[in-house]
C-alpha cells in the first residue's frame, strides 16, 4: 500500500518539483564534493566561508544555465537516451562556466577562493549530475518496474523476428501494454552475433533458419516480422515456415509505408501481397525533394486515384504552400481533403502552413481547366490522371483519346500560357512498344510533354513505371475479390508476366525523380524483375487462408484485346542513362523521338474521336507511334541501349 501511493507521487512530478529537488542537491553537492578531495578531512575553520560562498554562487551559475538550456521545459515521464543527452550538455555547459568564475574568484582571492581546490567545480558538477539524473530518471525506473508487474503470462505468446529498431518498439509497446493480451517471449534475428543477447528482457534464441524449432519449444502462438526494410524473398520464407508450423505470421508495413519512421503497435496487420514482393528499399534524397516542393503550390491531377492521393500524402510532408486536389469523382477528392487535412493538423506544426483546395472538373474541359490554372497559379503539376484499364479502352477508344491526349494536351497547352515552371507526366510501361489504345494514347501523351519540354525549354519530364499493387483496377485486387467470392481465381494466360511495385515507393520515386531532370526526358524506374501472374494468384490465394487447386482454383480464360504477355520499359533507339538515384535511369534523347507532322497528326486525330471508329482511330495512332502493333503477343526487344 505505502509503496504504491509512493510509486503513484513519484509518476506525478513535474518541473516546479524538479527545481525543488535540484536547489537542495546543488547546496549539497559542493560540500560533498570538497569532502571527497580532501577524503573527509576538512577543516571547517579554514573552509567554511569558502565552501559557504562557492556553493550559493553554484547555485545561482547552475539554475540559471539549466533555465536557459531547457532543463525544465522537458517531459521526464518518458525520458530517454536523448533526454539523457540532453542533461550530460547542459551539465556540462554549468561545469564550464562555474570553473571560469571560480578560477576567476581563486586567481584574485574574493570571498576565500584561494583555498579551495581547483578541483571543486568539476568534482561538484559530477555529483550534481547523479543527484539531478537519478531524480529524474527514477521516474521511468518505476514505470519500467511497474510495467514488468503488469505484463501478462496468460495472453497469446508472441515471438518477434528481426530484433532492431522496429522490433524494439513493438516490444515496448506490448510491456506498456498488457492489455492487449500479447506476451512477448522471444526474438529471432539473422545477425548470429545477437545470439544470446536479450533486448528490454526478451532474449534472441537465433536466426529465422532455427523458427520451427522455437516456436515448438517456446510454445509460440504468433509471430511478428518487424523487419520493415527486408526484401519479399525473405518475408516469403518466414511466411512459408510459420504456415508450415502452424502459427499465424503478421507484419509491420515496409519502410515505404512508414516514411515517418514511427512504427506503433497498430501498425501490426496481416501479411499481404505487398509483403512478399517487397523489394531492398532504396535511399532517397528527401531533403531535395523537400526544398523543390517546400513553399511552392502544387496542383496534382487525379488526385483521388491510387497514385494521385499517393502523391498527396508524400507531397504535404514537403510544405508546399498550397496544394490543389484536382479530380473528377466527388467521393474520392472529399476523401483524400478530409485525409490530408487531418494529416496536416497533426505534422504541420506552427512552422508550415499548407493550404488545401478542392477543385472538380474534367481535364477534357479546355475552358475550365483555364480557368482554374489562371486562379491558383501552380508552380508544379503532377499529372496522374488517365484512363488506364487495357480491354476497356479497346472498346471505348474515343474516351482514351479524349482523356489521356487532349487532357495532356489541354494540361501542356495551359501550363505554357500560366508559365507553370514544373510538370511531370506518370506514365506506364504499356506505352513501350504498345499492343493496345489505352498503352499508345499515354505514348502520344508522353510525346506531348516531351515535345513542350523541348520546345520551350520547360522542365517538363515524364516517368514510365509498371503496375502499382492496390490500385484500382489491380490484378490483386480482382483476386482478392473472386477468391472472397470462393472462387475461382481467372489469369489469361500461364506465361504472362508484369512489373510490380507498391504505390508508395513508385510515388516516392516519382517524386525523386522531378528534382532530377531539366525537361523533355523520360525517366523509367527500375521495377525489378517481371513477376508470373500465376504465381502472384497462388501466393494471395495462400495468404487468404486457402490451398491453391483444393479450396480455390485457378482458370485460364485467354489473353484478352490488346493485352501483352510481356510489359517492356524501354524503346529501342532511347539512349539511357544512370542518374545519381540507383533506381532511376533517363532517358536523355527521348524527346528525339517524336515523328514528323506529329502536331497536324495529333490535331486529326483528336478531331476525328468522336466519331468513335476503332479502326480510324487506330490507323491515326500508328502515324503518330509507328512501334504501335496490334496482336496479343510479342516478344521483348534487346537492341536496348544502356549507358
Amino acid at each position: 500500500m505505502l509503496e504504491s501511493l509512493l510509486n503513484n507521487r513519484l509518476l506525478k512530478l513535474r518541473n516546479r518539483h524538479f527545481l525543488f529537488f535540484d536547489c537542495i542537491f546543488l547546496l549539497i553537492s559542493p560540500l560533498l564534493a570538497l569532502v571527497l578531495r580532501l577524503d573527509g578531512k576538512v577543516d571547517f575553520s579554514l573552509y567554511l566561508i569558502p565552501i559557504f560562498w562557492s556553493t550559493l554562487v553554484f547555485l545561482f551559475i547552475d539554475i540559471v544555465v539549466y533555465y536557459k538550456l531547457g532543463l525544465y521545459n522537458r517531459d521526464w515521464t518518458n525520458a530517454s537516451i536523448d533526454e539523457l543527452a540532453k542533461l550530460i550538455y547542459i551539465i556540462f555547459w554549468a561545469v564550464i562556466v562555474q570553473t571560469g568564475v571560480f578560477i576567476l574568484l581563486n586567481s584574485f582571492s574574493i570571498l576565500g577562493f584561494e583555498v579551495l581546490p581547483l578541483s571543486l567545480p568539476l568534482l561538484t558538477g559530477i555529483i550534481t549530475f547523479f543527484f539531478v539524473a537519478g531524480a529524474r530518471f527514477s521516474i521511468r525506473l518505476i514505470e519500467r518496474i511497474n510495467e514488468k508487474r503488469k505484463i501478462s503470462y496468460h495472453g497469446e505468446r508472441v515471438l518477434i523476428v528481426g530484433s532492431g529498431k522496429a522490433g524494439s518498439s513493438i516490444i515496448q509497446e506490448m510491456q506498456r501494454n498488457p492489455q492487449l493480451g500479447l506476451n512477448p517471449v522471444a526474438f529471432v534475428d539473422d545477425d548470429i552475433e545477437k545470439k544470446g543477447l536479450k533486448i528490454r528482457g526478451i532474449p534472441v534464441l537465433g536466426t529465422r533458419h532455427s523458427l520451427p524449432e522455437i516456436i515448438a519449444k517456446m510454445n509460440i502462438n504468433k509471430v511478428i516480422i518487424a523487419m520493415p526494410t527486408a526484401p519479399g524473398s525473405e518475408i516469403r520464407d518466414i511466411v512459408s515456415i510459420c504456415r508450415k508450423s502452424g502459427v499465424q505470421a503478421r507484419t509491420i508495413p515496409g519502410i515505404y509505408e512508414i516514411l515517418d519512421d514511427k512504427v506503433r503497435i497498430d501498425s501490426i496487420r496481416n501479411v499481404q501481397i505487398e509483403d512478399l514482393l517487397r523489394r531492398e528499399p532504396v535511399k532517397t534524397d528527401i531533403k531535395k525533394v523537400e526544398d523543390f516542393l517546400q513553399g511552392k503550390k502544387v496542383l496534382v491531377t487525379g488526385s483521388g486515384g491510387s497514385i494521385g492521393s499517393e502523391l498527396c500524402r508524400q507531397i504535404i510532408k514537403c510544405h508546399p504552400s498550397e496544394i490543389i486536389l484536382l479530380g473528377q469523382g466527388e467521393n474520392s477528392i472529399f476523401d483524400i481533403q478530409h485525409e490530408i487535412l487531418k494529416r496536416l493538423s497533426v505534422t504541420n506544426g506552427k512552422a508550415y502552413k499548407t493550404n488545401v483546395q478542392t477543385v472538380i472538373a474534367n481535364i477534357r474541359s479546355y475552358k475550365r481547366l483555364d480557368r482554374i490554372i489562371a486562379e491558383t497559379q501552380p508552380d508544379v503539376i503532377f499529372h496522374a490522371a488517365a484512363h488506364k484499364h487495357v480491354p476497356m479502352m479497346e472498346v471505348n477508344s474515343c474516351e482514351a483519346i479524349s482523356n489521356n491526349i487532349k487532357g495532356t494536351q489541354n494540361l501542356i497547352e495551359l501550363s505554357l500560357k500560366h508559365n507553370v515552371e514544373h510538370f511531370v507526366f506518370i506514365s506506364t510501361d504499356k506505352a513501350v512498344n504498345p499492343s493496345s489504345i489505352m498503352g499508345a494514347s499515354k505514348r502520344v501523351a508522353e510525346m506531348i510533354v516531351l515535345n513542350a519540354g523541348r520546345t520551350y525549354g520547360k522542365n517538363y519530364s515524364a516517368v514510365r513505371f509498371g503496375n502499382v499493387l492496390g490500385s484500382r483496377g489491380s490484378v490483386v485486387l480482382t483476386f482478392k475479390r473472386q477468391i472472397s467470392e470462393g472462387g475461382p481465381v481467372t489469369i489469361t494466360h500461364p506465361d504472362i508476366q508484369r512489373f510490380f511495385m507498391t504505390i508508395p515507393e513508385a510515388v516516392q520515386l516519382v517524386l525523386q525523380a522531378s528534382v532530377i531532370g531539366n525537361g523533355g526526358e523520360i525517366f523509367v524506374l527500375d521495377m525489378g524483375k517481371p513477376i508470373k501472374i500465376i504465381d502472384l494468384a497462388k501466393d494471395i490465394i495462400r495468404l487468404s487462408g486457402y490451398e491453391v487447386d483444393k479450396d480455390i482454383k485457378i482458370v485460364q480464360t485467354g489473353l484478352r484485346s490488346g493485352e501483352k504477355l510481356y510489359e517492356e520499359l524501354f524503346i529501342a533507339g532511347e539512349i539511357y542513362e544512370k542518374t545519381l538515384h540507383e533506381k532511376i535511369l533517363i532517358a536523355s534523347n527521348a524527346s528525339h523521338f517524336i515523328p514528323e507532322n506529329f502536331e497536324y497528326n495529333l490535331e486529326t486525330l483528336i478531331n476525328k474521336r468522336h466519331e468513335n471508329d476503332k479502326e480510324l482511330i487506330v490507323s491515326m495512332l500508328k502515324r503518330l507511334v509507328p512501334e504501335y502493333v496490334t496482336g496479343d503477343e510479342k516478344s521483348i526487344p534487346s537492341d536496348l541501349q544502356v549507358s
